[in-house]
């Protein structure tokens, strides 16, 4: 079996999908690694699945409070709640 850090090295040339099955397989094999749920969670903001991307972060955060993905979640956060005041007032 692959470690994270081989993982992370393979997936940087494979495709959204590629690298989200492979994270996966990974996540089955290894339920309690709270980094592969944040790198997969980072795989699925970059495609554009904002759910998916929270889903991972919350579980991450779940396994390991401290977890880096406090840090993707609250810039998450941030961006889905940012508001352009400028648009609503002309």
């Amino acid at each position: 079996m692959k470690t994270l850090q081989e993982i992370r090295k393979e997936i940087k040339t494979e495709s959204y999908e590629n690298s989200v099955s492979i994270l996966t397989d990974y996540i089955n094999s290894s339920p309690d690694d709270d980094e592969a749920l944040t790198l997969r969670g980072m795989k699925h903001w970059g495609a554009g699945k904002r759910s998916l991307a929270i889903n991972d972060y919350l579980a991450a955060i779940n396994i390991n409070p401290k977890s880096r993905a406090m840090e993707a979640l609250h810039a998450a956060n941030e961006i889905l709640d940012y508001r352009n005041k400028d648009l609503y007032n002309p």
